[in-house]
């Protein structure tokens, strides 16, 4: 798991997340690399300092329910995921008599008691292939350790690529549709998620957490191991951790007058831009920017040249971006001189994303 113990947030608090009448919504905040997903509830995703004590953990991820639901309908869903690349799965040797089992642990402080699930499900398995696993949460409000193991899917593997391979779900409410069948036992396998029988078999009894705005749920210590044992928790270093989190999502300039890079300005109104991620991206990322009612400005000789927003002509690799934008006013000197290209304003940001 990267980011496991929620130590790198680069994209901040992040409010009204998922949706609350029943279409899909979803997203990324706070703590990297988790997404939350629900069709009948809304939260606010931020990191916290709310931690289980003395575990050498020093930030968490938040969920604040603003809008309540959870198993409000039939069809609702309302999780926590993590996603996996095709291609960091292949050592589970799925697909052949010697898949591994493996073993997650976490730590969570849910506001309800009762039965709580987590599922595995396998983007690139026959059938779309899930498995469930149930945990007791017993006292409220309150961190709990849950350690829950999964045995080896030998019927088929996956791709060895950068493409979503695997995900883990951790639950918060279900409707009926995934909740009313016969409950998989604690050591059940593998199911069929295109089987509805199969699908209401995944969260039954699974307490609803967001039945109330009053309510917060905390996460950290993430961790997915081979083996059918939970080995302590491996600490890294922030620089490591960022570094993987870059991987899927980078922040490349945020706030008023930061630098975004040098350019080089030719003919008479345009610059051309090379930026360079801290490391190479998943694959080509989506540009990610928020300009508020400024532009992004140029400095040269003392002064400043205002640019189009954004968006002018980019290409952009995983590993690297560049632009050709475009000035209205003119550049303050001839062409070829170097640009320094900077926001102008304090709620700006460019980021890049190849999340999965």
């Amino acid at each position: 798991i990267i980011n496991g113990e929620c130590l790198v947030a680069q994209r901040g608090q992040v409010t009204g997340l998922g949706h609350a009448s029943g279409g899909a919504g979803g997203g990324f905040g706070g703590p990297d690399r988790f997404q939350f997903n629900s069709n009948y509830s809304i939260v606010t995703m931020s990191q916290s300092t709310d931690v289980p004590s003395g575990q050498g953990f020093a930030k968490s991820l938040k969920l604040d329910v603003t809008t309540a639901g959870g198993d409000s309908n039939a069809s609702s869903y309302t999780q926590l995921d993590y996603r996996f690349e095709g291609q960091e799965l292949t050592r589970l040797k799925y697909g052949t008599s010697s898949a591994e089992t493996t073993t997650l642990s976490f730590w969570i402080k849910s506001p309800k008691t009762g039965i709580h699930w987590v599922r595995l499900y396998g983007d690139e398995l026959n059938n779309n292939a899930f498995i469930s696993r149930k945990y007791t949460v017993s006292s409220a409000n309150t961190w709990q350790k849950v350690t829950l193991n999964f045995p080896g899917f030998t019927t088929d593997g996956f791709d060895n690529d950068n493409t979503l391979g695997l995900r883990i779900s951790i639950y918060f409410a279900q409707g009926s549709a995934y909740s009313s069948g016969t409950a998989q036992a604690d050591d059940g396998g593998w199911l069929n998620w295109g089987d509805a029988n199969d699908r209401a078999r995944n969260t039954v009894g699974q307490v609803n957490c967001f039945d109330s705005t009053s309510n917060d749920i905390f996460i950290t210590g993430v961790q997915f191991e081979v083996g059918d044992t939970a080995t302590s928790f491996e600490h890294r270093i922030i620089s490591e951790e960022l570094a993987h989190c870059q991987r899927y999502y980078y922040v490349h300039a945020k706030g008023d007058n930061k630098v975004v890079g040098v350019s080089v300005g030719y003919q008479t109104n345009d610059i051309f831009l090379m930026i360079y991620p801290k490391v190479t991206m998943r694959a080509a990322p989506t540009l990610v920017q928020e300009t508020g009612t400024n532009y992004y400005r140029a400095y040269n000789n003392g002064g400043y040249d205002m640019f189009n927003q954004w968006g002018s002509t980019w290409n952009i690799q995983e590993n690297m971006f560049s632009l050709n934008a475009n000035s209205s006013h003119g550049l303050s000197s001839n062409g070829g001189q170097p640009q320094m290209i900077i926001t102008s304003n304090s709620g700006a940001y460019m980021a890049f994303d190849a999340d999965l």
